[in-house]
């Protein structure tokens, strides 16, 4: 679900940049920038967890 927000957002700044807002699509690609971060951190600790999970 994080990764498909990252996406939105991501998709969110191409169309406001196509459109010339440059101010909400800088906004919007450091949101994706942040949420993907974030989805990959979260997504790591997972497989640590699952892997020690099994030892």
């Amino acid at each position: 679900m994080l990764l498909n927000w990252a996406l939105a957002f991501l998709i969110l700044a191409i169309i406001a940049g196509v459109f010339g807002f440059g101010g909400i699509a800088i906004a919007a690609t450091d949101i994706a920038v942040i949420l993907f971060y974030v989805f990959l951190i979260l997504f790591l600790i997972a497989i640590v967890a699952g892997l020690v999970g099994r030892l």
